[in-house]
């Protein structure tokens, strides 16, 4: 009796052994953050209700910003242009940002890929004064990218 005790407590170990293998950490491929970043174009235009966007890749993999009114055409002189602008990740999914700097303002151009709404519009442009207080926030729908 002792002895089936024993032989099936030993029995026991072993499967939970195995088990506890089997429940290791899963390997992410490396290639994951590649699927993501090639999601990021590399030119866009955006269209808010004040006014069109548009945020290239220069040769150096920095961003350039340049903007129109709303009605004005993409073909016309632009209004701003900003050079040296970063692509920030935000977050493991996805979201990411375009960061400019321009005479103590920042301008984030935000790209919503996760949102707890299905009608929240894809980007957001939020401009920044020198103390950090938001003067422009505008959801933005891509017009080309």
């Amino acid at each position: 009796m002792i002895k089936s005790i024993v032989w099936g407590a030993l029995c026991m170990m072993n499967i939970s052994i195995f088990s506890a293998k089997d429940l290791q950490q899963p390997v992410i491929p490396q290639n994951v953050t590649k699927q993501v970043s090639q999601k990021i174009p590399k030119s866009v235009i955006l269209k808010t209700k004040k006014f069109k966007i548009k945020i290239d890749q220069q040769p150096d993999g920095k961003y350039l910003y340049q903007s129109w009114p709303a009605n004005g055409k993409i073909t016309a002189k632009p209004s701003m242009i900003i050079s040296g602008g970063e692509l920030i990740p935000d977050g493991t999914g996805g979201n990411y940002y375009f960061e400019f700097g321009n005479e103590g303002y920042t301008y984030q151009v935000s790209r919503n890929y996760l949102t707890d709404s299905p009608k929240k519009v894809p980007y957001t442009l939020t401009v920044e004064d020198q103390d950090g207080k938001t003067i422009v926030k505008q959801d933005a729908i891509v017009v080309k990218n």
